[in-house]
């Protein structure tokens, strides 16, 4: 259950829960200052509309084309973002958060974790970090899959610890320490869930199966020929009508045989008696390429892309491509952008012991350099701004 229950409003819930909390203290879990009673929430990672993170990984975008571009393009446009790093108004050219953002981990580069974690967020609404500690000081950060993380919840309905389960093996990892080396947890706003975020590709659920379905019947239509529906006419040479045994078999065998996305078009074995007549319904006439597409907007809208990066035709909301590019990066790249890096720089000011502040360096997103340029320009006409100011008003 996703809900939070006080341990006395069921006997039996109130026993188990406890049995549970006791069996990790006895086991040395930590759940940070102030034990007590800690309530296991669902497991996480499942996203609105009843669907689980591996449900959507699995259908909505190892299988959708329009859904997996549309996640990679924004993952690796935030992904390919540097990051500067500031102690007050000051810039550090040097300091190990640059370094183990470069290089997060043995297995994995900057960009690359980077991708992940943004791709996480896309598809789950939570991404979760942990930090590997040596003599107090973070050495690497490796991601979690977010479905193998539950929420430990304490007394007071605060979350104070994390379940990492893979296969019958789990861990329970403290959401707050003395050191500052919690797990940092990344979630989108869900108006329904204390725990966990909601998934961008789950508010489009309705939209990716209605793509998938339109493409399977593509298929199963041009595997059996393309044929066009139509209807069966009984007309024996000696007169009269189907016994209803033999109608009750004819329209079982239809059903059994001839219906649904995977019999699209398939040819009738036709008895004695039996006429086909074409209705003259085409793939056209149904506009099923019309919903694909409709769908394949929905699913581009609910991921921050517009519609025309995504090759999706009928869509003239933009000028031009270079307009849908800077929209992209403006309107989703960049917020997604400002809200990482406000959690990670108060989680790594917690790590360091010192006040940081990390921010994207947007100077660099190709998608905005028109929008620099424009502001360069302008600065640089300004004749009643000394050279220092035009410097603070670039941002350097």
């Amino acid at each position: 259950m996703n809900l939070f229950r006080w341990p006395w409003a069921s006997t039996d819930k109130g026993k188990a829960v406890a049995a549970s909390e006791r069996k990790a203290q006895g086991s040395g879990a930590g759940l940070g200052a102030g034990g007590g009673l800690a309530l296991l929430t669902g497991e996480r990672g499942h996203p609105g509309g009843g669907r689980s993170y591996a449900s959507l990984a699995r259908h909505g975008l190892m299988r959708n084309p329009v859904a997996y571009r549309a996640v990679r393009m924004v993952a690796e446009a935030a992904a390919s973002a540097p990051w500067l790093v500031y102690s007050g108004e000051r810039e550090l050219k040097e300091h190990p958060v640059l370094t183990l953002l470069a290089r997060p981990n043995a297995r994995q580069a900057g960009p690359e974790f980077l991708e992940m974690l943004f791709g996480h967020l896309l598809l789950s609404g939570s991404s979760y970090l942990e930090p590997l500690m040596l003599a107090g000081t973070p050495r690497e950060l490796h991601l979690l899959r977010p479905d193998r993380v539950s929420v430990v919840a304490g007394s007071d309905g605060w979350p104070v610890a994390y379940d990492y389960r893979v296969g019958p093996r789990a861990r329970r990892i403290p959401a707050f320490s003395e050191d500052g080396a919690g797990l940092l947890h990344l979630k989108l706003f869900h108006p329904l869930d204390d725990y966990g975020g909601l998934s961008p590709l789950g508010s489009a659920g309705s939209a990716i199966d209605l793509h998938n379905a339109c493409a399977r019947w593509s298929k199963g239509l041009l595997d059996n020929s393309a044929r066009p529906s139509g209807a069966l006419v009984y007309q024996p040479k000696e007169g009269g009508n189907l016994s209803p045994d033999a109608y009750d078999r004819l329209k079982a065998e239809l059903e059994a045989g001839y219906q649904g996305a995977v019999n699209a078009g398939r040819p009738l074995l036709l008895e004695g008696g039996l006429d086909w007549k074409a209705m003259g319904l085409s793939p056209k006439d149904m506009d099923f390429e019309a919903a694909r597409n409709g769908a394949a907007r929905d699913i581009a809208l609910a991921l921050g892309v517009p519609p025309m990066l995504m090759g999706i035709p009928g869509d003239i909301t933009y000028a031009n491509y270079q307009e849908a590019n800077r929209s992209l990066f403006r309107l989703t790249v960049v917020p997604l952008l400002t809200r990482t890096a406000a959690s990670l720089s108060a989680w790594f000011s917690d790590l360091y012991g010192e006040l940081l502040r990390l921010q994207p360096d947007l100077d660099q997103l190709p998608g905005l350099s028109a929008e620099r340029d424009a502001l360069w320009s302008r600065v640089g006409s300004a004749s009643f701004l000394s050279d220092e100011e035009k410097r603070q008003a670039v941002g350097y």
